[in-house]
């Protein structure tokens, strides 16, 4: 498998160009196109029509997952062991078995770089490519309008199909110190464009809890259907008589839920037990399990939420990634076991139900955490290089893209953004610069056409 760094070369040295961009400029050269505007140009192709990001709150560390450090000091490496992977010469973090088991079946990017280290601005960075907006603790905005999120983007320049909407978000609104952050929805492109939220708990039913929609009707649960019904015959009345037009935010909704293939799309019950095993039953599993039902029936761009807040003793569910203390404790006892069983359950369940070549696939937080331990048993803030895991979506398979230094601290090559990230997912869903612009969507990044 190719290793990318600075340069992408062949095992004989000589640069690699990929597929999609030989087969762009095999058309365009005779026509006079130069070399530069031609792979200016490539990000035409697209084979993806959905997105799952699995949003990773908080912010992992690179070390004690995909960017080990086996030769670094101990107050640097910490106290995990490394395993090998598929790939010759690459290594996981111990707690990460099932995906070092699959890692020729996706890319990892090792050298993702952000602009801050307060989880409010970086948050919107991950989320919008765009800085502009954002606030962080201190409460002051930054300058600029903010942008709209990645999943908000793609609805606008792919419609819904049917009754689903194009733009899901499972979790709660994202938090830092009981602070919604700025960037999870439409933003300019208004908000037609926010996402649809739905609330998923081990144990008990998805909830809408966004759906309010007239007279106090809020049906919550979507397995109670004698509720919806009786709920929504008075309220179908009401609006013939009137002549009430809803909005198109609303509007939706009312579709949805009126509609039963898609009010059954959330019934993750329906599913084996033997499915449900598979991604685990904790919150991001059951969440990752809905995920894939949601983009097997259309929907353009799923948003996972790990956590609704960073801090995990904040959080009800799974807890968050900012893990300033006790970092070994949480990542051995829950996060590194639920993520690993949970993507892994994800991948090898679009796999196999040939949904992976279609579906691209996401795992990422908004910064990593410092190569340096600190006196708590955790790891701080650190924005100046993290990993991301990309899968399907016509990615290439086994790759390892960036090199971090000898702590992980920063990139030695193939260094990437957040909104390089945004441009990738507009590149793997056939979104062109030309529609980009049109619909002001642009991330204002440079595509990682070496994924491709």
């Amino acid at each position: 498998m190719l290793r990318v760094g600075r340069i992408n070369r062949l095992p004989d040295g000589a640069p690699w160009v990929s597929r999609r961009a030989v087969l762009h400029l095999g058309v365009c050269l005779p026509f006079g196109l130069s070399l530069d505007r031609a792979l200016a140009a490539g990000d035409t192709g697209g084979t993806a029509k959905s997105v799952i990001l699995l949003w990773l709150w908080g912010g992992p560390s690179q070390l004690d997952s995909f960017d080990p450090k086996p030769h670094a000091p101990v107050d640097f490496r910490g106290p995990f062991s490394t395993l090998p992977t598929k790939i010759p010469g690459i290594r996981f973090c111990e707690l990460f078995p099932l995906l070092a088991a699959r890692n020729d079946q996706f890319a990892l990017i090792r050298t993702l770089h952000s602009f801050s280290n307060d989880h409010g601005v970086a948050g919107t960075v991950g989320l919008t490519g765009s800085l502009a907006g954002a606030v962080g603790l201190n409460g002051q905005p930054l300058s600029g309008s903010t942008r709209p999120s990645l999943g908000s983007t793609v609805a606008k320049a792919m419609p819904a199909k049917a009754s689903l909407p194009p733009f899901v978000v499972l979790g709660g609104r994202l938090h830092q110190g009981k602070k919604a952050i700025i960037g999870e929805g439409g933003g300019p492109l208004g908000a037609a464009f926010d996402p649809l939220r739905a609330r998923v708990e081990p144990g008990v039913p998805v909830s809408l809890p966004e759906l309010e929609l007239a007279g106090g009707l809020m049906p919550e649960r979507l397995g109670d259907r004698d509720s919806l019904r009786r709920g929504f015959d008075p309220l179908a009345r009401e609006l013939d008589l009137t002549g009430h037009r809803l909005d198109a935010h609303r509007a939706r909704a009312l579709g949805l839920l009126t509609s039963t293939a898609a009010r059954e799309a959330f019934e993750v019950d329906q599913e084996t037990d033997g499915t449900r095993e598979a991604y685990g039953h904790t919150r991001f599993g059951k969440s990752c399990l809905l995920a894939r039902r949601l983009v097997e029936r259309g929907v353009r761009f799923v948003q996972v939420n790990w956590s609704d807040h960073v801090e995990a003793e904040e959080d009800a569910g799974d807890g968050g990634w900012d893990h300033h203390y006790r970092n070994f404790t949480i990542m051995a006892d829950r996060h590194g076991p639920w993520m690993d069983r949970a993507i892994s359950g994800l991948l090898d369940d679009l796999r196999g139900r040939g949904l992976l070549d279609s579906t691209l696939v996401i795992a990422v937080g908004e910064f990593g955490r410092t190569p340096k331990i600190n006196d708590k048993a955790g790891r701080d803030h650190w924005e100046h290089c993290y990993s991301a895991l990309v899968a399907g979506g016509g990615t290439r398979k086994g790759l390892v893209l960036g090199t971090s230094d000898k702590t992980a601290g920063h990139p030695v090559d193939g260094a990437v953004t957040p909104a390089d990230l945004g441009a990738t997912v507009h590149l793997a869903l056939g979104i062109n610069s030309e529609t980009r612009l049109n619909l002001g969507i642009d991330t204002g990044g440079k595509s990682i056409e070496a994924l491709f």
